[in-house]
């Protein structure tokens, strides 16, 4: 599977919109309050944000790929800007604020569980006017991350997924989680001005409200045909229903997993890179569940992130059961 290296003159696959910061990890550890110390496995920092572990992932898989998002002027902006661009991210069009701190994120890990707290900072600040026309035709598709943690963003997303169609591209958001426990912020109605929405289960239950992630993918098609809906279901696999109403499932590919940060974040990297190259439903479930699953393999988002060719290899192995 290969993308087109120019369709329609665009030199760029995917836009990502969203939150940039690093990702402080503590493994092997439940903090003690009343001034306990306890000694845990590893601390370490790395590439964290929805968007950018996702921006990530996909220029792993050979994408070309730009980020949009707002760091400060400060050591975490600094690095994490650094290792997006290391990694293969076009970051020249994230807009650093000498005013605001760069958000980050500690995430503690302990066996199959993590615990994340997150301080915000530039994450918020993002908004329409970060997105300009030219970069919007320049690309094939436009993710957009984190949408309930960004609330100029989500704002202005009407405007920015017309503007997108207007010039050619397609549009696909990751809710993620909602820290409000609110669930709504206009997302319901911007639906039907998507291509592709990308939740977990505990995601698009709520979202939809919803018993079910049947019934949640078949909610949140809200006129039957739009958006196809991606329902990621962590061990249990993930299913999509597609624009006719057609429901296709996949396992999840059994791994013995290190760290499940940001597995979701290279599941989506994985599904558009898949439909983006015309794949069927089907081919692009199982694309994307191996991508989260191998991404699985080292601490962190970014370090067990696959290359196209370990996930063809994974696949042949798959399909030849």
């Amino acid at each position: 599977m290969t993308a087109d290296a120019s369709p329609g003159g665009r030199d760029l696959d995917l836009v990502v919109l969203g939150d940039v910061n690093p990702d402080i990890l503590v493994v092997g550890g439940r903090p003690e309050f009343g001034q306990h110390e306890v000694l845990v496995e590893a601390i370490a920092m790395t590439i964290g944000g929805s968007a950018a572990i996702m921006a990530a992932g996909a220029a792993r898989l050979g994408l070309r790929v730009a980020l949009v998002g707002v760091v400060g002027r400060d050591p975490f902006g600094d690095y994490v800007l650094d290792a997006l661009a290391r990694r293969g991210v076009d970051t020249t069009h994230c807009r650093i604020d000498p005013a605001q701190p760069t958000g980050a994120t500690v995430v503690l890990t302990a066996g199959d569980d993590r615990a994340i707290l997150t301080a915000t900072g530039a994450i918020t600040d993002l908004g329409g006017d970060d997105v300009g026309p030219d970069l919007l035709r320049r690309t094939r598709h436009v993710h957009v991350a984190s949408y309930f943690l960004q609330p100029r963003l989500r704002a202005d997303l009407p405007a920015i997924a017309a503007r997108a169609r207007e010039a050619g591209a397609t549009v696909s958001v990751d809710p993620n989680w909602d820290p409000s426990g609110a669930w709504d912020g206009g997302l319901m109605a911007l639906l039907p001005e998507l291509d592709v929405v990308l939740p977990n289960e505990a995601e698009a239950t709520r979202i939809a409200r919803a018993s079910t992630a049947e019934d949640a993918a078949a909610r949140l098609q809200v006129d039957g045909s739009r958006p196809i809906v991606v329902v990621k279901r962590g061990v249990d696999g993930a299913l999509a229903r597609g624009a006719d109403g057609s429901i296709s499932t996949v396992p999840a590919w059994p791994i013995e997993a290190v760290d499940a940060v940001g597995a979701g974040d290279a599941f989506d990297a994985g599904f558009l890179a898949a439909w983006l190259n015309g794949e069927p439903l089907g081919a692009c479930l199982r694309f994307a569940a191996v991508c989260g699953a191998l991404s699985t393999r080292a601490a962190g988002g970014v370090d067990g992130q696959a290359t196209r060719d370990e996930v063809d290899a994974v696949l042949r192995t798959w399909l030849e059961r």
